[in-house]
């Protein structure tokens, strides 16, 4: 069983502290903390990560006893303008973070992997630090994806680890050109994994996505430990609220994003070895309300 906590909010504070509390682990104490945010763009929340979720994940680990704290990501556009236009830099100071811009690896620090069976023609390559972090944190947001990933959470943010072009190929026209982009994106999650993912789905695209979309409140943080879960109860989410035909007609186990990490042993295998755990009384009903569209 993969237990994942859930708690209805529009505190964002209260949102991040809470539901990783409730998880019952720390895999941070001591440890040199990378955070992997949603900072493909700078468009408003849920087109990118919101500042004050970042800014509680970040106190946050510091609670939870990190030895250091970095953030790495690699943005659509230049990563450091993304990441200036985001305001992210101040709070990154203020809080001792160390940013570590994918844009600004060497060649040799981006790993080249090549599986068997893959849909990508020539493998794909990971940045360094994704694979080398001692305490891997992801947060992700709740939204659609227009572009052939259907939607985008926890599985689609780790694109950002892949280089958008690198050692003469290009790897983001690969996969944006594929028919089969949804199970590529399955395939980059599978050389790492993630100690703790969080979701803030307090703001969702139903439609659209992933910088601009048609938005709806969902209210609602969940974390947990295993990306295919997370992705099966935030499409269990975006259900809930109402969403396009692409996320409502599809059981959840049958998004091709879903099945192909299925597969590859990244996750839980069905909506049974999920396991959901209301943050509070208030969240129960929620929780009641998700777990029955996980089906």
């Amino acid at each position: 069983m993969s237990e994942v906590t859930v708690i209805e909010t529009q505190d964002r504070k209260q949102g991040v502290a809470q539901s990783i509390q409730a998880l019952g682990i720390n895999p941070v104490k001591n440890k040199d903390v990378l955070i992997k945010p949603n900072f493909n763009t700078a468009d408003r929340v849920p087109g990118s990560s919101h500042n004050d979720t970042l800014a509680a994940l970040i106190d946050q680990l510091w609670e939870m006893g990190a030895k250091s704290i970095a953030l790495g990501e690699r943005s659509y556009a230049v990563t450091r303008e993304v990441i200036q236009q985001k305001g992210v830099l101040p709070i990154l100071q203020e809080k001792n973070v160390i940013l570590i811009d994918f844009d600004e690896l060497d060649e040799k620090d981006w790993i080249k992997f090549k599986p068997d069976n893959s849909h990508w023609s020539n493998g794909f390559r990971i940045a360094r630090p994704i694979l080398e972090a001692e305490c891997l944190i992801s947060t992700c947001c709740l939204k659609t994806h227009q572009f052939g990933g259907v939607f985008t959470m926890s599985l689609k943010l780790h694109v950002g680890a892949v280089p958008t072009f690198r050692n003469g190929f290009q790897y983001m026209s690969e996969l944006h050109q594929s028919v089969y982009q949804q199970e590529m994106i399955a395939e980059i999650n599978a050389p790492f994994a993630p100690d703790i993912v969080l979701l803030d789905g307090v703001e969702a695209f139903v439609d659209g996505g992933p910088a601009t979309g048609t938005r709806a409140s969902a209210n609602v943080f969940i974390a947990g430990t295993d990306r295919v879960a997370i992705d099966a109860v935030g499409l269990a989410i975006l259900k809930h609220i109402g969403s396009n035909a692409a996320i409502m007609q599809p059981k959840v186990f049958e998004q091709k994003q879903i099945a192909r990490a299925v597969q590859l042993g990244i996750g839980v295998r069905s909506a049974e070895d999920i396991d959901l755990i209301a943050v509070n009384e208030a969240s129960v009903l929620y929780c009641d309300a998700i777990e029955a569209l996980l089906q």
